[in-house]
């Protein structure tokens, strides 16, 4: 049995590689805000942005309201937490003249603008480059667009399942009789969130040679770099490439097993590839079924992979015979990579993942501690965790105009009460 989810706060790290950094948060949905907490887990103050009617007041998949403060469920929606984290809160009507004023005096002390509307939304504010870059010419402002600001597809809106649609991503997802799918993840948005976090970075580093610059990233550029093997098959044969399924182009086995029941879940599986003989005399040292060993069909790896629908009924016949995590472990110390297939449940009670706390704790006011990812990188000398829980909506309106902006109590309550910003969210 694995043990209990122990969630361990993360620790507090003075020093981390993007102390000093502004960033002003402008995004929505997953990619944009994938890229801004890679970069407040890097050090930067992050400040996200939001109007000031941005969420639901009763949010379906709201969690449980477990730590102090009032009951607010858009505070605890999980997109949101998951998403917000190393963040500040703050909102801002920017089709207003008095938000807006408030946003680029906010541009004027910061580093970096990144959002990820349609190209023409930033117009629309009034907040395009030329305006940003006057109020502050070492501004860096990245922009995500679906398709780009130029082509026939300027204009077009898309979230993730548009994307991963016309990338080919789609196209190559699902069983070999089947049609096409839709990844199980946002591969489309943290592919192109990732792709954000670094470009920025890499202008900030260049900015002391040629001051503030632009960065579009097309999101659908950011996925095509996901299936580029399966654009050169196409252009080196000619064929268009397939759906597979679990399988492998040349490997065999190379799929995912049923396995009994374990821990309690009755839908219980592992993942096992083997990539070349070695791994496949691995294989059938645990196994020891005679039959399977002295078939001429599974002698080679070609000879696998040709005959692998009937080797994989009867490696999954051997397969439901055992616990995911006992057979895992026996085919590991036999060379074999091979996994148990986890959920969240389980993974919160992994020993690698607790050993390594890969999953941390935040306190969030309404939450109590909450679940955290670790970034996939440790940096030695700048550790970098997360920073702290997602704040709730609109807390860091007033102290941001009070702190960084100088504005007085009276211009704040002015700017709150005509509904340029907030400091709760409203009903629109």
């Amino acid at each position: 049995m694995l043990p209990e989810p122990h969630l361990v706060p993360y620790p507090r790290s003075s020093d981390r590689p993007l102390d000093g950094i502004r960033v002003l948060d402008l995004t929505t949905a997953v990619a944009g805000p994938t890229a801004t907490v890679l970069l407040g887990v890097l050090g930067a103050e992050v400040i996200r942005i939001e109007t000031p009617w941005a969420r639901p007041a009763q949010p379906a998949s709201a969690l449980p309201h477990r730590g102090e403060g009032p009951d607010e469920p858009w505070n605890r929606e999980p997109r949101q937490n998951e998403l917000a984290n190393s963040k500040r809160s703050m909102a801002l009507d920017l089709t207003t003249e008095a938000g807006r004023d408030v946003f680029l005096d906010l541009v004027e002390q910061s580093d970096v603008v990144l959002e990820n509307y349609s190209p023409r939304v930033m117009g629309n504010f009034g907040l395009e480059w030329n305006e940003l870059s006057r109020r502050n010419p070492q501004i860096i402002y990245v922009s995500m667009p679906a398709f780009g600001k130029s082509g026939p597809w300027r204009d077009r809106i898309s979230y993730g399942p548009g994307i991963d649609a016309m990338s080919g991503m789609s196209w190559l997802t699902g069983y070999v009789d089947g049609s096409p799918l839709k990844p199980g993840n946002f591969y489309c948005d943290q592919n192109a969130g990732l792709s954000a976090a670094l470009s920025a970075v890499a202008a900030l580093m260049a900015r002391c040679r040629v001051g503030g610059q632009t960065v579009e990233l097309a999101m659908l550029e950011g996925e095509l770099q996901l299936i580029g093997e399966a654009m050169v098959g196409q252009q080196l044969s000619g064929r268009e490439p397939t759906r597979i399924g679990n399988e492998h182009s040349s490997a065999a086995p190379h799929g995912v097993y049923p396995t009994q029941e374990s821990l309690g879940e009755p839908d219980s599986w592992i993942a096992i590839a083997c990539r070349d003989d070695t791994e496949w005399q691995g294989l059938l040292e645990v196994w020891q079924d005679e039959a399977v060993c002295a078939n001429r069909r599974f002698r080679t790896g070609l000879r696998r992979w040709h005959h692998r629908v009937e080797l994989d009924e009867l490696l999954g016949a051997w397969t439901l015979r055992f616990d995911p995590f006992e057979l895992s472990s026996r085919l590991q110390d036999a060379g074999v990579p091979v996994s148990p297939v986890m959920g969240a449940r389980t993974l919160l009670r992994d020993e690698q993942v607790l050993a390594r706390q890969s999953v941390g704790g935040l306190h969030h006011l309404q939450l109590g501690l909450s679940p955290a990812p670790q970034a996939a990188f440790r940096l030695s000398e700048t550790p970098s965790p997360p920073k702290n829980a997602a704040p709730l909506f609109a807390a860091d309106t007033v102290p941001v105009m009070r702190e960084i902006l100088g504005y007085s109590d009276e211009r704040i309550l002015g700017l709150i009460d005509s509904g340029a910003a907030s400091d709760r969210l409203r009903p629109r």
